[in-house]
């Protein structure tokens, strides 16, 4: 592809081939950063600069294979294999593996997961007796995060009073302890967690000048994408890299910094002109995904915000429909709503069910929906609930591949131990492990050499811990001479998962094998790849790139014509023909957390900003009037952002969203919406108490409910929950009479009377 300068507006071609310099590149949402960034190496690689010279890092590996198959288009296969592009955590696993011996890891170490870690702290937990309801290991474990990502080390934890005082009120004031004995458990068993590659770098760099000096020559140029998106780790490891040559060039949009509780830091993208003196600007302000209404909608939330970069994003697409505000009497009545309008438009204007996307705040509001497109019988998946790479089985043989790859992993070693059973129970296990605390050791180190008398064991006992001991030193002696794929398929017969998986005859235990053979199928198109990149496709390679995985690459092929349930978080990065943003409503979107903070707010807006411009052709926004909060039924009030779209974007009836709104907020809802005049003749019904503070508004009992004995069949009535419906049946008498109602969007409901509360219709 020789002509792809000519494939750029003139500021994107501009962002490409004036490479010298920091430079950055602020890409408004659907305005082509990612084109950008791909040419812009491709430029480089064009005047001769040698791949290895180019370090680019991204937030996805589908974000780097995507970019590196297009720059291969352009400068051939190559050319792109040999580029430094990968995710942060990836390429600096990548250091840390050549630079390992200076900070005693082996060259080999494993990479815990989440889940590894939270056993690893419950384990720490238990051995300190500490109370495992208040010291909740996800809990512990994100606090651990944090201060890894702010770098800080234990040592430095202890000595820190904000924090210390901060787990003190939360009444768990030992977090440091747990987070020194956690560090020293991970460096015994050759160990890293996902921060600690953000932090060992670091730390490599700070420790020895003469390696951080090798890799600032090694890098010539240095590309970011997603800048907005970096915390304080990775930003002063990219800044350190690029001082030596100066040559770095960062993309993002400040608009769509949204992951502040990741440790992700806006003033890095904010304060780059500070960092950087004499950098260029770039500004890609033409949108090519969204229509103009979509777009313009967008421009007139975020302009409410006072932290941001101004640029003037436009699109020249169509017109396209303005942005539609649907109101619900309640989370129930939503989903039916949402899912009707869903079956609706598609076979209107026959769309694949891919091309529709509902965006929450929070991962609970899934369930109205999922029920509701269960029975339209409607296709959908769920993005970001259980990976592949989490089932059970399969991290039962990711485990024998991790001991494999480093016996002292301690807590792969404990998963599979007894997996399939070979005698080895839990009792045995406690005291192996205690035995190896005791002295110091890993358990493998213990396991070794360890007589029965050593462990408290039995000599039948003992045996059986030899086998599997023998059973692992067999699988490791083969990793230097088998494939990664030759390997996994050993390991996965002779460890016995596969015989014992096939013994379970259900059609669960069938989708169980499916899986693992899913599984080699993917270690074989990896050997492959790997193979054809001249790179030697073993199973260190192979565990490292499976536990550096984010969502969005693993994604199913049995997952691509699926209607999309997703929060707004992990829908950043992606685009539908139609999105639905619900339960759009005070104390929900924005989140109650954020309401007595101008930055909190300030992000939730963003949030909000980044779920419109999500959409090509269709943006619709929801809320419910009333829904169960804490087991108790509920108001809802519009939420303040609907208020922020300029009201000639919007389709919308005023009365529908006029209700007291948070008086000290300027951007109130009844200062747009009165502009619209209130097209209804009745009074609005939604009357809410507001007073700034977290009280929950209570549901209104004088709902006019006609008496029992007034409802008839053919009858129009309301309900509070399920809107207006038409009464078919009436039987029974009272107390206990009841009425069959077809609702319009809840469909049909049969009521108790005397509950019900229904309210008829003139």
């Amino acid at each position: 592809m020789q002509n792809y300068l000519e494939e750029l507006n003139e500021v994107q071609r501009a962002a490409v081939v004036e490479t010298e310099g920091p430079t950055l590149v602020i890409a408004g949402a659907g305005s082509g950063k990612t084109r950008v960034l791909t040419y812009r190496i491709a430029h480089l690689l064009k005047q001769d600069v040698k791949p290895y010279r180019i370090l680019a890092l991204t937030f996805t590996n589908k974000a780097a294979r995507e970019m590196k198959d297009r720059i291969a288009t352009v400068v051939g296969q190559h050319n792109a294999a040999s580029l430094w592009m990968g995710t942060f955590h990836s390429i600096f696993a990548r250091i840390l593996r050549f630079e390992s011996k200076h900070l005693g890891y082996p060259s080999s170490f494993t990479i815990y997961d989440s889940t590894d870690s939270k056993n690893l702290i419950k384990s720490i937990c238990k051995k300190m007796k500490l109370n495992d309801k208040a010291y909740k290991p996800g809990s512990v474990l994100s606090r651990i995060s944090a201060a890894k990502n702010d770098l800080v080390t234990p040592v430095a934890y202890a000595r820190d009073v904000n924090r210390i005082a901060a787990d003190k009120a939360s009444q768990i004031p030992l977090v440091h302890e747990i987070y020194s004995q956690y560090m020293r458990e991970c460096y015994k068993s050759g160990v890293m967690d996902f921060d600690d590659l953000l932090l060992n770098t670091n730390i490599l760099f700070r420790d020895f000048p003469d390696i951080l000096k090798k890799y600032q020559q090694q890098y010539d140029y240095i590309l970011v994408d997603e800048y907005q998106d970096t915390n304080f780790s990775q930003y002063l490891i990219i800044k350190k890299l690029a001082e030596k040559h100066n040559n770095i060039c960062v993309v993002g949009d400040d608009a769509q910094s949204i992951y502040s509780f990741r440790g992700a830091k806006i003033e890095n993208i904010l304060n780059f002109r500070n960092d950087y003196p004499g950098y260029k600007i770039f500004k890609l302000e033409q949108n090519y995904r969204s229509s103009q209404n979509i777009v313009n909608a967008a421009n007139s939330i975020i302009e409410k915000n006072q932290g941001q970069i101004q640029k003037n994003v436009y699109s020249e697409n169509a017109v396209g429909n303005p942005v539609r505000v649907l109101k619900a009497y309640s989370d129930i009545e939503e989903g039916f709503l949402i899912t009707n309008d869903i079956f609706e438009k598609r076979m209107k204007y026959q769309l694949d069910f891919k091309d529709f996307a509902i965006l929450y705040r929070t991962n609970a509001q899934s369930r109205v929906f999922e029920e509701a497109l269960r029975k339209k019988n409607l296709p959908y998946k769920i993005y970001g609930g259980l990976s592949f790479y989490q089932r059970k089985e399969i991290k039962d043989l990711l485990a024998y591949f991790r001991l494999t790859v480093n016996p002292a992993d301690g807590e792969a070693l404990k998963r599979v131990i007894n997996y399939p059973a070979r005698g080895i129970g839990k009792t045995t296990l406690d005291k192996i492990t205690a035995a190896a605390d005791a002295s110091g050791r890993t358990i493998w180190e213990l396991l070794l050499n360890a007589t029965a008398a050593q462990l408290g064991v039995n000599a039948g006992t003992l045996k059986k811990l030899h086998t599997f001991i023998a059973l692992i030193t067999r699988f490791a002696a083969q990793l230097e001479q088998l494939s990664a794929y030759e390997l996994a398929a050993e390991i996965a017969s002779a460890s016995g998962i596969m015989h014992d998986l096939h013994g379970d005859k259900s059609i669960e235990g069938q989708g169980r094998i499916d899986n693992i053979n899913e599984l080699l199928n993917g270690i074989k198109d990896f050997s492959t790849t790997k193979q054809e990149e001249g790179i030697t496709p073993n199973l260190v390679n192979f565990l490292e790139e499976v536990s550096l995985l984010t969502d969005q690459d693993n994604e199913s092929k049995d997952d691509i014509n699926k209607i999309t349930l997703m929060t707004i978080h992990s829908a950043k990065g992606l685009e539908f023909k139609n999105v639905y943003i619900v339960g759009v409503e005070e104390g929900l979107f924005p989140s109650l957390q954020s309401v007595d903070s101008e930055k909190a707010l300030e992000e939730e807006r963003r949030l909000f900003y980044v779920a419109i411009t999500r959409a090509e052709q269709n943006a619709t926004i929801s809320f419910a009037r009333s829904r169960y909060k804490y087991g108790e039924l509920t108001y809802s009030r519009p939420s303040r952002f609907i208020g922020d779209i300029d009201q000639s974007y919007l389709d919308v009836h005023a009365d529908d969203i006029v209700s007291s709104q948070p008086k000290s907020n300027s951007t109130a809802l009844p200062r747009n919406f009165r502009k619209l005049g209130n097209t209804r003749a009745e009074t609005p019904k939604i009357r809410m108490n507001y007073s700034g503070n977290n009280e929950k508004p209570k549901i209104n009992v004088n709902f006019n409910a006609a008496s029992p004995n007034q409802i008839v069949p053919g009858a129009m009535v309301e309900h509070e929950r399920f809107g207006r419906g038409k009464v078919v049946n009436v039987e029974g008498l009272e107390p206990n009479r009841k009425a069959t109602v077809m609702f319009e969007n809840a469909g049909q409901k049969q009521l108790l009377l005397k509950f019900a509360k229904l309210k008829i219709l003139l």
